[in-house]
């Protein structure tokens, strides 16, 4: 079987909480620019792009590098470069800190956060997020040469928690070798300053601390809604995420 025909074999019914937002009329929009986290690649959006590419929307997948955040910007600039017209930008995890970073640029119309880091302009990242508790993952973070990849151990339980096993096994083994010195990189600026911004926080998150997600969504002002996943919501909860990013895009659920 496939990779992508494994992806799609699963997508289990999930239901979604949304908290109270202010209204939001961002502009419609024409593109969709996905952008994978750490220990991740673009087949993670899979069950994503579907849902989006049947309501009319271009859709692009960046390849992130994970080797700086400034090489994890050029390959996102460029993806923005290629649209032509408003192009909502969309991050897991830590790709949060790549939007927050890219998202000024005029093409982008909105910003999504999924169960995303969304660092303000020259923050430490690091120490704001020691405050809430450690996520399990960290446990399995293994070094070699420079780069960190997760244990199968910790990517299986609590990275891709609430993933149908076999489907995770997959995501395991595509997950891209991150630099250790990723994680510490700072923004220069924060795009959700000034757009529009969508956040869907992970109830369940054993990477990201859920509290520490409700922190960043409250501090942006984002339309939030609250999933019942895992880290990897956009794997298990397809529906949900695209429904967020279509809002985000001015399309009609």
């Amino acid at each position: 079987m496939s990779m992508l025909a494994v992806l799609f074999a699963f997508a289990p019914l999930a239901s979604a909480q949304s908290t109270d937002a202010p209204a939001t009329a961002p502009v419609k929009a024409t593109n969709v620019v996905l952008v994978h986290g750490a220990w991740a690649d673009g087949s993670s959006w899979a069950q994503v792009i579907p849902r989006l590419q049947a309501a009319g929307l271009k859709v692009t997948a960046v390849q992130n590098p994970l080797s700086s955040l400034e090489d994890s910007v050029a390959a996102t600039r460029r993806a923005i470069a290629l649209q032509d017209g408003p192009t909502v930008l969309v991050a897991h995890s830590w790709a949060g800190t790549v939007i927050s970073e890219v998202g000024s640029d005029p093409k982008v119309s909105a910003l999504v956060y999924v169960a995303a880091r969304a660092p303000d302009a020259g923050e430490d990242f690091v120490a704001l997020s020691g405050k809430f508790p450690t996520g399990a993952v960290r446990a399995g973070i293994q070094t070699h040469d420079g780069y960190t990849l997760l244990s199968e151990d910790a990517f299986l339980k609590f990275f891709a928690n609430g993933v149908e096993p076999e489907q995770a096994k997959v995501l395991y083994a595509v997950q891209g070798a991150t630099a250790s010195t990723l994680f510490a990189d700072r923004t220069t600026t924060a795009a959700w300053r000034s757009k529009p911004s969508f956040y869907a926080v992970s109830k369940q998150d054993q990477t990201i601390n859920p509290d520490l997600e409700r922190f960043l969504a409250k501090r942006m002002d984002a339309t939030t809604v609250e999933l019942d996943a895992g880290h990897l919501s956009l794997v298990s909860h397809p529906k949900q995420v695209a429904d967020l990013i279509l809002q985000a895009a001015g399309k009609t659920k």
